[in-house]
């Protein structure tokens, strides 16, 4: 489960990919503006985990956007997060639920957006969109960056 802590446990030395998302430790640090509205952008162009039926891999490219208030994730924890879903099997939809939650649970931010843009396995591309909370009034929030899968055309 998020373990809720102001130190880091993992930064600064050498931390091997947690076992399982279960298994990994995310981490979350103090908001030097926790007065400030302003949206923070966490970019996994190359996610994978593994398709929970027939065990092949899965890509996606993860664009979690969010308000903080009074807490950050910790960016070395939320990458070492991310990697231990490579081994995991779990469909497109819970992934990215799943990791916007813990996120969520973890910070308890104003506002959070997940969108997971799943590349195609089985000839069909599967977009994963969650939230949290409503988008405060007045955060500049940019359009998420990510083409709608075009194939070759």
């Amino acid at each position: 489960m998020a373990r809720k802590t102001t130190k880091p446990k993992q930064l600064g030395k050498p931390t091997p990919i947690p076992a399982s998302p279960d298994k990994a430790l995310l981490e979350r640090v103090p908001n030097p503006h926790p007065e400030t509205l302003y949206a923070a952008r966490f970019t996994a162009p190359e996610f994978t985990c593994l398709c929970p039926i027939t065990a092949q891999p899965d890509f996606a490219h993860l664009v979690i956007d969010y308000a903080p208030k009074r807490w950050l994730v910790e960016s070395k924890s939320l990458k070492l997060y991310l990697a231990s879903f490579r081994n995991y099997g779990t469909f497109h939809e819970d992934a990215t639920v799943t990791i916007g939650k813990r996120i969520v649970d973890l910070i308890e931010p104003a506002y959070l957006r997940i969108g997971g843009y799943w590349f195609p396995r089985g000839g069909m591309p599967i977009d994963v969109f969650w939230h949290f909370g409503t988008m405060p009034e007045g955060l500049w929030l940019p359009d998420q960056g990510v083409a709608p899968y075009r194939g070759r055309g």
